[in-house]
């Protein structure tokens, strides 16, 4: 168990055992206002602070990662295609009733949750001692607005029958960007094993960061009317400001250990590049589950799977990447190669993370061989069959970021990799784009220098000229698999509506409207607000 999940699940239990001594107290008594020492405090902020661990698990990964060019979700004979709450996101062709969109919710959720805990310490007049929860408010705002376009801003807790109207994307934007440059005075600028997946002032700046670089975007009048070759983001010199603030706290790098050390089940407040993760824990943190959906059909059928040992749980596997990612690792040194199983597959190390020389093999004793294209078993087949069998199992490429260890994995496949969410790595590389862009270079960086940090410590080639906006989205792909932004660079970079498979012209029920930049309103939303339109092309 993690030391940070540790230290927290003592924070709340003690929480609770001081908080439930005496159960006879009147409620219009002492406790009529919340407690403000530093245990209650910690106790409530660390119901909003992991609002989304269930979610960032599984749900928001595919939502994200299946509508980009990174996979697509593939069944066997049938089996996984689950009505295709999988298949749907790879063809853009999102339904209502996918629940692979079915968080939005859970956000909002969040946001009550925070509004909650703003009132009970005291409303906006609270300071510091509510700028956490008015941090994880605007971070909630942020994923609505992403993904949803125009969201409703829940910016104080809900009177009884109140309906609230959804705001249109732009100005839920504005709402983040005020949100955000108000509370970032007030938020600890520490970076410990006690501020570690919470919001602090990097985790507001960072966020800020990822807003402004999208804000051509958010503020265009609709999702179908922005335009990556011809729209101007008035926003990229704030951009910059706020990464080198990040970048002179002199608080983060880019580390020295291995790229695969930073994503293992062993990662956390160590890894220097992190700015903002999620964690997870197989005990007491559940939910994060990357592995389940990448691995190999078949891994806990044969004696040692590729991960170096046995598994106890079967995989999902329903999750491949597709031939035009997978081509992204071809850089000769490159550490992030080692991330992905490519035609034959070895055994890793499980100590390092690493492969080995052995090959891994399937249950009938042979190489497990993976194909660098996906064939279905039936041609155009919405339901993205590729035969439950051997030649099925080993259609595409496989990830091995989020690596899988038994221990974990016997665990009802809960994995204890953090998620990271911020990174000093995506501060470089979005500076780097942000200059491209047109905005102003500062303190001697250039787009060739700062992308070559990211070459340097992967063991990639260097750079000898400045990289062209598609280096710079071909080398956010490289280190940012698996991190669920490549939905979002790719709207930015205007390659949403390319093909990649199997999102390819005349492909059954592939769809390449501009309005599948964001996902329709789950039919339960709308049955819960039936106020709100859905979102149109839907």
């Amino acid at each position: 168990m993690k030391a940070n999940i540790k230290t927290l699940f003592t924070i709340c239990t003690a929480a609770l055992v001081t908080g439930c001594t005496d159960l006879d107290v009147d409620i219009e008594s002492q406790y009529t206002e919340y407690p403000t020492n530093e245990i209650a405090v910690e106790a409530k902020m660390a119901d909003v602070y992991y609002q989304l661990r269930d979610v960032f698990g599984r749900r928001y990964m595919e939502a994200q990662s299946l509508s980009s060019d990174e996979y697509t979700a593939v069944s066997y004979g049938g089996g996984w295609y689950d009505s295709g709450c999988y298949s749907h996101p790879s063809l853009h062709n999102f339904q209502p009733e996918d629940a692979s969109i079915d968080w939005l919710p859970t956000v909002m959720a969040g946001c009550t949750k925070a509004n909650t805990i703003i009132r009970d310490l005291g409303g906006d007049e609270a300071g510091e001692l509510i700028a956490p929860a008015r941090a994880m408010r605007a971070f909630f705002h942020f994923i609505m607005m992403d993904s949803w376009g125009d969201a409703p801003i829940l910016d104080h807790l809900l009177a009884d029958g109140e309906e609230i109207p959804r705001s249109s994307r732009g100005d839920v934007a504005r709402f983040i960007e005020s949100e955000l440059l108000e509370i970032i005075p007030q938020l600890t600028d520490e970076v410990n094993d006690n501020t570690y997946g919470k919001p602090n002032r990097w985790m507001a700046e960072a966020l800020l960061v990822k807003l402004y670089i999208n804000w051509a975007v958010y503020t265009a009048p609709s999702v179908d009317q922005y335009d990556a070759a011809t729209s101007t983001n008035e926003k990229l010199n704030d951009c910059i400001a706020h990464c080198d603030n990040i970048i002179q706290s002199g608080l983060f790098n880019l580390g020295s250990m291995t790229y695969a050390e930073k994503f293992g089940p062993t990662n956390g407040s160590h890894v220097e590049d992190f700015i903002y993760a999620m964690p997870y824990d197989t005990y007491t943190a559940q939910g994060m589950q990357y592995g389940r959906a990448r691995t190999w059909k078949h891994a806990a059928d044969v004696e040692k799977s590729y991960y170096g040992m046995s598994l106890s749980n079967s995989a999902g596997g329903y999750m491949t990447m597709t031939p035009e990612f997978s081509r992204l690792f071809c850089l000769e040194g490159d550490q992030r190669n080692n991330s992905v199983i490519r035609g034959t597959a070895y055994v890793y190390n499980p100590n390092t993370y690493q492969p080995t020389s052995e090959v891994a093999l399937d249950e009938n004793g042979n190489p497990i061989v993976l194909t660098q294209t996906v064939t279905l078993a039936t041609p155009n087949d919405p339901m993205l069959d590729v035969g439950d069998n051997i030649n099925g199992y080993n259609q595409g490429y496989r990830s091995v970021k989020f690596f899988v260890i038994d221990d974990d994995y016997k665990n009802g496949r809960n994995q204890s990799n953090d998620l990271p969410i911020f990174r000093y790595a995506d501060i470089l590389l979005t500076k780097a784009e942000a200059i491209k862009r047109g905005g102003t270079a500062t303190n001697g960086d250039t787009p060739m220098s700062l992308f070559n940090q990211i070459r340097e410590y992967a063991g990639a080639p260097l750079l000898t000229a400045d990289p062209s906006l598609p280096d710079i989205l071909d080398e956010r792909g490289r280190e940012f698999f698996d991190e669920n932004w490549r939905r979002n660079d790719m709207i930015r970079f205007g390659t949403f509506e390319s093909e990649f498979f199997p999102h390819y012209q005349g492909f059954p029920e592939a769809n390449f409207d501009k309005s599948r930049r964001i996902f329709p309103l789950h039919r339960d939303v709308l049955n819960t607000n039936p106020h709100w339109a859905q979102n149109p092309g839907y």
